[in-house]
């Protein structure tokens, strides 16, 4: 298990930093609006881009870490905190927009508030969702860093 969550957390902050490596690797496009005042339309808010194709990967992934924030903690593991910090790290790594930022964090929220709700106590049932989620998480983020990350 321990071995599980240490895989967990690396592979959370291998996607963060792929993220932030593709991140900056892709330089950003100029801004035909600004450039040209003649082709702003001020009714026409900007087109957000769209998201990453690891997008239903990446949102399960923050749910499964809100869980696991709450879990860990609830089950008095002391790395509860360090979910929440990992889910922040790949927030500033991915989130270039508001709007995307927001999505990965409800996606977060959702996971560990749906936990929240149903656990007050770490019971044996709990301890097994971990595991489950701790298998998951890793595989998902093995999964988009080696597909996405080019690694």
């Amino acid at each position: 298990m321990r071995r599980q969550l240490r895989y967990g957390l690396a592979a959370a902050l291998v996607l963060a930093s792929l993220a932030a490596q593709a991140q900056k690797a892709a330089p950003p496009k100029p801004d035909p609006a600004k450039t040209d005042p003649a082709k702003a339309d001020p009714a026409t808010p900007p087109a957000e881009a769209p998201p990453p194709p690891y997008e239903p990967q990446l949102l399960r992934l923050a749910e499964i870490m809100g869980a696991l924030t709450y879990l860990r903690e609830l089950c008095t593991a002391p790395d509860g905190e360090q979910w929440r910090a990992r889910m922040t790290a790949i927030i500033d790594a991915e989130a270039v927009s508001p709007a995307r930022r927001q999505k990965l964090a409800g996606a977060y929220n959702r996971g560990f508030r749906g936990y929240e709700i149903t656990y007050r106590s770490c019971t044996a049932n709990a301890q097994a969702i971990i595991g489950r989620y701790l298998d998951e998480g890793a595989r998902l983020a093995h999964d988009i860093g080696n597909r996405y990350g080019g690694g």
